[in-house]
């Protein structure tokens, strides 16, 4: 796969500028939260962790700093700033460095994030062996050399990777090289039509499906683990699916005629590729034991996945942890801890849990449901019925990720909010849990600038579309996407008590 190159010395020092900017924003705005006078009705710990919610957004949306680094930055500054503020429950004792290191650490401990690092290691499975790369190019082999077909076959793909590979990227960096490897038996340009419209239906599929599948990225544990700690529920497997699944394919739908249309290829027809795919296919050699071994595991882990509460009591988490031990152990396994260690995003892992960290300091420290009575008083949100309310916050998801890159940090930033935000809706109004759940649906929406996204990066360092070509897409997509919650909040996620 072709990567874009960027000049030494060019873009490095600018970033390198904007990185000190944004950080020096984020300390002067955690500096003015510290520094301000108390505010009524909210603790003074809850006023600290408001700045350091600040200071995390600030530093996520400008990536001052790498996402590992912020997330222990982030640890350190709870432990001192909760630490030197007094207890909530008693205002004449502090809660010291040791409680408030416990409360920053506090994510490690939850289930979803064991989730989230196991979902990594059965990622790192598939890379090592190949197996999501011979499951696409078996896919692609059979749709024939029709422009249109090579299109569906490209969401095809993304659609069957996502209930096995557990990790966007992952997923996109399976099929991207396959899809490159198809344009250039071509023989055509990568600047070419069919290139872009290629390569941007193909990561747009992979986006979509974060939303259909709770074990497809990452932000939806995020969210999954929110709720556990701020409801005490949780969202099994089947119940995501049942919920979000019809949405990913419909959107699916929409994004062939969206790109076929847009994007029109310059045949209708290309030679080449299926002997391309054929070729690719040959490569890999026979299937081996390990493949078969990692298949039978993914196949019985997303069973058990699908039946969660139904067959078994066991969460996703248990039979993920399980799964992986499985395919660690000599003999039987698929991989060495050595093989799979240098593949895995700690990183994602780190950020991760003190994500969760962050959501639980602010619920703690009454931080968010003062910011929650702060939002529902200034919009009035308590006078509106569910759907506006709904609408409305989607639009802002939306229009706010556009400065993310990343999904987990916005899901880390804003789920806590939102869930205390609802939380303040008159008693009976709306579904907490339903409404939380349809928001982190829209968290995943990243279609519009390529940065938006991990996968979208992976792809635009093809160089086979521009951003232009990204973005005046994605905003349909976005718009199609919209309207589809619309749709299914007044029909299909009212009648299963979501809205």
């Amino acid at each position: 796969m072709a990567v874009a190159a960027h000049a030494p010395g060019a873009t490095a020092p600018s970033s390198q500028v904007t990185s000190y900017i944004g950080l020096g924003i984020a300390i002067a705005a955690l500096a003015v939260a510290v520094a301000l006078p108390p505010v009524a009705g909210l603790p003074i710990a809850g006023q600290r962790m408001l700045g350091v919610l600040v200071f995390a957004v600030i530093v996520w949306i400008t990536e001052a700093l790498d996402y590992a680094v912020s997330a222990l930055v982030i640890a350190g500054l709870m432990a001192i700033l909760l630490g030197l503020s007094p207890s909530v429950a008693n205002p004449a004792v502090l809660i010291g460095s040791s409680a408030a290191l416990s409360t920053a650490m506090s994510g490690f401990s939850n289930t979803a994030l064991t989730l989230v690092a196991a979902a990594l290691f059965l990622s790192a499975a598939m890379t090592i062996n190949g197996l999501d790369r011979r499951i696409a190019l078996l896919i692609l082999s059979r749709v024939g050399a029709r422009t249109n077909r090579i299109v569906m076959g490209s969401i095809v793909v993304a659609t069957v990777l996502a209930f096995i590979v557990p990790s966007a990227t992952a997923r996109a960096a399976a099929v991207i090289p396959i899809m490159m490897g198809i344009i250039i038996a071509f023989g055509v340009d990568k600047q070419s039509r069919f290139a872009t419209l290629l390569m941007i239906t193909t990561v747009q599929a992979v986006s979509i499906w974060n939303i259909g599948i709770k074990t497809a990225a990452a932000q939806n544990l995020v969210a999954v683990g929110f709720i556990q700690k701020a409801l005490g529920q949780d969202v099994t497997w089947l119940s995501w699916f049942i919920a979000a699944a019809p949405f990913s394919i419909v959107l699916s739908i929409a994004l062939y005629w969206i790109m076929m249309l847009m994007v029109p290829p310059e045949h209708a027809e290309m030679e080449g590729g299926k002997g391309a795919v054929a070729e690719a296919l040959a490569k890999l050699g026979p299937v081996t034991g390990k493949e078969i071994r990692l298949l039978a595991v993914s196949l019985i882990l997303l069973g058990l996945w699908a039946t969660e509460g139904v067959l078994h009591k066991f969460d996703s988490a248990t039979t993920t942890t399980v799964a992986v031990a499985l395919l660690l152990l000599p003999g039987i396994g698929v991989m060495t801890w050595k093989q799979a260690n240098p593949l895995i995003p700690w990183g994602t892992v780190v950020l991760f849990g003190v994500g969760i960290s962050l959501s639980t300091a602010l619920l703690q420290t009454q931080a968010a449901a003062w910011l929650a009575n702060l939002i529902v008083s200034g919009f009035g949100l308590a006078q509106f019925s569910a759907l506006p309310i709904l609408l409305a916050l989607a639009a802002f998801l939306i229009v706010i990720h556009l400065g993310f890159a990343s999904a987990t940090a916005l899901a880390s930033s804003l789920i806590p909010i939102i869930i205390a935000v609802l939380q303040k809706m008159p008693s009976g109004s709306v579904s907490v849990l339903g409404m939380t759940l349809v928001l982190q649906f829209v968290v995943s929406m990243g279609f519009i600038l390529p940065v938006n996204s991990p996968q979208g990066m992976v792809a635009y360092g093809t160089e086979t579309f521009s951003v232009r070509d990204f973005v005046r897409t994605g905003l349909v997509l976005t718009i199609v996407a919209y309207g589809l919650v619309l749709a299914f909040a007044a029909t299909y996620w009212k009648w299963l008590g979501l809205v």
